[in-house]
C-alpha cells in the first residue's frame, strides 16, 4: 500500500510507494483511442451549458486524450472502487462553479455503475445540492460559496464589485463542517474581479473599485488570507470537539483537498467578447505555467502546507485532519480545447454567425478534461486508505 510523502520539487505534492514517485501534476495529454466513460446525453446531472455535443459542437476531438504525468501511470477512473472507498461517508464540494463542475463530472463516471438520488435542491440555479447512493449510502453535496469567506457577491442589477469580509468563514457552508468526511474546495475565479475588502470590521483596501478612497491592492493577499480563515476554522472547529484537551473521542477525522486555480483560455478579454477556439491540447513547450495562474497555484499550495502543519503539530488533531492539494493547475493550462466556448448554449451557429455570441472559456464540456481531475482524486483516496 503507497504511503502519503510530503516531499516537495517545484511545490508539487509526490506519492511514494518505495518504488515510484508520482507527481500528478506534471506530465502531458496524449491522444487516447478509448474515449469517456459517459455521455452528456446519458447523465443526468449535466449542466446544460456544458453539454457540448448536444448542443452542436462539430469536433470530437476533445475527448480523446489522457493525462500522462511525467513519472508514472494515472489509471482509468474505476467507479466501483472510488463507491467502495466512500461508503458510508458524506463527500462536500465547496466554492465556486467549477466546485459544481467536478462534481457534476464526478457523479456521471459514478452514475455509470450507481444510480444517484436528488435529496436536495435550494438557492437560484440549484447553488445548494445534495445526491445519495443508496447502494453505498454515500452523499454529495455541494455549496455555493466563492469566496468561502463571508461577502456580498457583486450583482448584475446591483452593484458591480464583491464584498468580502476575509477574517470571518462563511457560517452557510462551514457550520455543516463536523458532517463531512471529506471536503473538496475550489475557488479563486471570483477574486480576479472588482472587490473591496474588509478585516477587523475595517476596510483593507479594493481592487478596481474607483469610486471609493481605499487603498488599491490586488487580489493574491485577499486570496490567501481568505484560504487561512477557512483552512483554520476547518481545524478549530475540530479542536472545540476537544482536540486541545486531548479529549479525542469526540471528534469526527475529515479529509480537506483544496483543488488549485483552473486557468480560463479566453482568447481576448472574457467580458469583450473573447473566444476559446482551439481543438487540440497546448503540447508541454508550447504553454509555460507562468504569471497569475502560477502564483494563485502556488498561493494554494502553500497554505494547504502550512494548514497541514498547523493541525499535525500544534492543535493534538494529528490523524483527525488532513489537508491535501488537487494540483490541477498544469494540465487544466495545457487545455484550451476543453472548454464549452460558444457551445454553452445550442446550435448558436444555426442561423449564421451572429455579431457576437457568448463564449464559456472557464468551465469544462462534460465529458471532457475535468474528469482527469476525479482520476487524481480517487488515487488520492486510494492511498490514504
Amino acid at each position: 500500500m503507497c504511503k502519503i510523502q510530503h516531499c516537495e520539487k517545484e511545490n508539487a505534492y509526490y506519492y511514494d510507494d518505495n518504488e515510484n514517485k508520482c507527481d500528478y501534476s506534471n506530465g502531458e495529454w496524449v491522444s487516447n483511442k478509448r474515449g469517456p466513460l459517459y455521455n452528456a446525453t446519458s447523465c443526468g446531472t449535466v449542466k446544460e451549458s456544458e453539454k457540448c455535443t448536444p448542443n452542436g459542437r462539430p469536433d470530437s476531438g476533445y475527448l480523446f486524450w489522457r493525462w500522462k504525468p511525467s513519472q508514472c501511470n494515472l489509471p482509468r477512473f474505476d467507479p466501483n472502487t472510488f463507491l467502495q472507498l466512500v461508503t458510508n461517508k458524506h463527500i462536500a464540494f465547496v466554492g465556486d462553479s467549477l466546485a459544481r463542475n467536478q462534481l457534476e463530472s464526478l457523479l456521471c463516471m459514478l452514475s455509470t455503475i450507481s444510480t444517484p438520488n436528488l435529496v436536495y435542491r435550494n438557492g437560484e440555479d440549484n447553488k445548494f445540492r445534495r445526491w445519495h447512493f443508496p447502494s453505498h449510502n454515500s452523499t454529495f453535496s455541494l455549496h455555493w460559496s466563492p469566496f468561502l469567506v463571508q461577502g456580498v457577491e457583486r450583482s448584475n442589477n446591483g452593484q458591480y464589485y464583491n464584498t468580502m469580509y476575509l477574517d470571518l468563514v462563511n457560517e452557510r457552508w462551514a457550520r455543516d463542517i463536523g458532517n463531512w468526511d471529506i471536503i473538496v474546495i475550489s475557488f479563486g475565479h471570483w477574486f480576479l474581479i472588482p472587490s473591496v475588502y474588509y478585516e477587523g470590521g475595517r476596510v483593507l483596501g479594493s481592487l478596481n473599485v474607483a469610486e471609493f478612497n481605499h487603498t488599491q491592492i490586488d487580489f493574491y493577499d485577499p486570496l490567501r488570507k481568505a484560504l487561512r480563515t477557512t483552512l483554520n476554522s476547518i481545524i478549530e472547529r475540530k479542536i472545540m470537539k476537544g482536540g486541545r484537551n486531548g479529549n479525542t473521542n469526540n471528534i469526527k477525522g475529515v479529509d480537506v483537498i483544496v483543488k488549485t486555480f483552473s486557468p480560463a483560455h479566453f482568447e481576448g478579454d472574457w467580458d469583450k467578447a473573447g473566444t476559446c477556439s482551439k481543438t487540440r491540447p497546448y503540447r508541454e513547450e508550447e504553454k509555460k505555467l507562468e504569471g497569475m495562474d502560477a502564483e494563485i497555484r502556488r498561493i494554494e499550495i502553500e497554505e494547504v502546507k502550512i494548514a497541514k502543519e498547523k493541525a499535525n503539530n500544534e492543535s493534538g488533531l494529528l490523524g483527525f485532519i488532513r489537508f491535501e492539494a488537487l494540483d490541477v493547475t498544469k494540465l487544466a493550462l495545457l487545455r484550451p480545447d476543453g472548454h464549452p466556448g460558444p457551445y454553452m448554449n445550442p446550435y448558436p451557429f444555426a442561423k449564421g454567425v451572429p455579431e457576437r455570441v457568448q463564449n464559456d472559456c472557464v468551465h469544462w464540456c462534460l465529458p471532457g478534461p475535468i474528469d482527469t481531475w476525479n482520476e487524481i482524486f480517487l488515487e488520492m483516496i486510494k492511498k490514504w486508505k
